[in-house]
């Protein structure tokens, strides 16, 4: 039941309009009871008692458009721990002004020089903002560069956060309009990416991107062939539980450059959870949603298809730290199996098998989707390991791959020469023997202790079971004419190596080896 409030509420009139609201309420125990406060001018403590009253009566009393002054009463008297009250919220218009930023649950604009306003896509958003002014603050305490709201108004039907954000540009505007800052936006919008995954959040402030994750893959039950939605539902449980921070809608409209300071914004959908789920909304944000319609991605980041996907390529490498094109495409694909069973759901929940247009999209993820499902075992990458076809044609991208890991320390000429040889013998005898005759992948990790500086080179691969330790090193006094042929790629490994382990497990070929700087 909904009953207006005007004018003043004080001891000449209280008891007055106690007696006509109890009448209203008679025999309406059962409902609630909403007192819209937006013609309320003064209320006195004769007012407020007879609210209480009330609200003992009617438990489920809310009071709504409060102005500030009146508001401020409320909140003096405990008011607003009792019952909600609900303050009114000065009126912003949107109209002409210039979009910044578009998310999923909402979309940011400039309203002036100084400041912008995130107006929310849900008619009751007052929640929305309060969750996303929670974790703002959170983030800002955890140590990640953002801007907080500092006011709550009126836009239209809905509601808005109001952010100052002096001459604040996008990371898509300086892409659009100097796109010769292209390498530049890369690096810092890494530099904040890897802050914001390395910054652990304490456990329950945010929800587990996982959880959501999940819900996805068990959607595509219905839609996938039983095989392959069962693996990729069992990929996604297979991710373990991380509690570091991911932003959830990572891209550059809601990056922004102020004062040479890189801002991060639109936090409603922060997160915790392995990068994995962070790279795949990146992945639909520059190439996904707008791979079947080029034109998808002008009209939401401003540039084009080619500018959003050099930039994803640019800022995945730049997020491995490697050149290396398998590695980049080892990770991309993890990353898109994700992206495109997003697409598939919300195309679907949005009634697309119903039009020609949908049905097309969906067939073109879907089928992608398959694709990937069959080369991808599992979604959990690192950027010290990577996985590759066991052939020799490989090894040069091997060898780059572990030169770049070896380039970050301080590896001496000489033992990063015997590395490499190492390298080679090894990857090389797994090219050749592991899966032959058919072809298989191996995966190569690289890993650096400290105190003393270590490097460790682990070579794993799903072959025959082979133990290469196990052969008799070959006699190196021997004449020419008496020595066999082959054996030297071992022995060698094994006299410049510090250390030279191998184990069978899980049906794994684990060979380690281990060289002190």
């Amino acid at each position: 039941m909904l009953i207006r409030l005007t004018g003043q509420i004080d001891s000449t009139n209280a008891a007055q309009l106690e007696q006509e609201i109890m009448a209203r309420l008679d025999g309406q125990e059962d409902r609630s009871v909403i007192f819209d406060a937006s013609e309320l001018k003064y209320i006195s403590s004769a007012g407020l008692r007879v609210l209480l009253r009330i609200r003992k009566s009617y438990p489920d009393v809310r009071v709504t458009d409060v102005r500030s002054d009146v508001y401020e009463i409320f909140e003096m008297t405990g008011f607003t721990e009792m019952m909600p009250i609900e303050k009114a919220y000065r009126v912003v218009s949107v109209e002409g002004c210039e979009e910044i930023g578009r998310g999923a649950n909402g979309t940011i604009y400039r309203i002036d020089q100084d400041n912008v306003v995130k107006v929310y896509n849900n008619a009751d958003a007052l929640a929305d903002i309060q969750h996303e002014r929670e974790v703002a603050k959170l983030a800002l305490i955890l140590g990640i560069p953002t801007a907080i709201s500092y006011d709550v108004v009126k836009v239209g039907d809905s509601y808005g956060s109001v952010f100052e954000l002096l001459n604040a540009r996008s990371f898509s505007k300086i892409l659009t309009t100097e796109p010769d800052k292209m390498d530049w936006c890369v690096k810092e919008y890494i530099e904040l990416l890897k802050k914001i995954h390395s910054t652990l959040v304490p456990e329950g402030k945010l929800p587990d991107m996982k959880e959501t994750v999940l819900s996805w893959a068990g959607f595509m039950q219905d839609y996938l062939p039983e095989e392959a939605g069962k693996k990729l539902l069992a990929m996604v449980e297979a991710v373990p539980h991380d509690d570091h921070m991911i932003h959830g809608d990572y891209h550059t409209k809601n990056v922004e450059l102020q004062d040479d300071e890189v801002l991060l914004i639109d936090m409603d959908t922060l997160a915790v959870g392995h990068p994995v789920f962070e790279l795949a909304s990146m992945f639909n944000a520059f190439v996904g949603y707008s791979e079947l319609h080029h034109e998808v991605i002008e009209s939401f980041q401003g540039f084009d298809f080619e500018t959003g996907t050099t930039f994803w390529r640019k800022s995945l490498a730049a997020y491995l730290g490697t050149s290396c094109e398998t590695k980049i495409r080892e990770v991309e694909d993890k990353a898109r199996i994700i992206g495109y069973t997003r697409l598939i759901r919300r195309s679907i929940r949005r009634n697309g098998l119903e039009t020609e247009e949908g049905s097309a999209e969906i067939a073109f993820w879907k089928e992608r989707l398959m694709e990937l499902l069959e080369r991808t075992d599992v979604l959990t990458f690192s950027d010290q390991e990577m996985e590759i076809e066991a052939v020799t044609d490989n090894l040069p991208e091997v060898q780059a791959f572990v030169k770049e890991r070896l380039d970050t320390t301080n590896c001496p000429p000489k033992a990063k020469m015997q590395i490499a040889l190492a390298v080679e013998e090894i990857f090389v005898n797994i090219a050749n023997y592991a899966y032959a005759p058919e072809k298989g992948k191996a995966a190569v990790r690289v890993e650096v202790s400290e105190e003393p500086v270590t490097v460790t080179i682990t070579f794993v691969d799903h072959g025959v079971p082979y133990d290469p330790l196990a052969k008799e090193d070959p006699d190196t006094g021997l004449p020419a004419d008496e020595r066999e042929i082959g054996g030297l790629g071992i022995f060698l490994t094994k006299k410049i190596m510090d250390d030279v382990t191998y184990t069978y497990k899980d049906g794994q070929n684990i060979l380690t080896l281990k060289k002190n700087l």
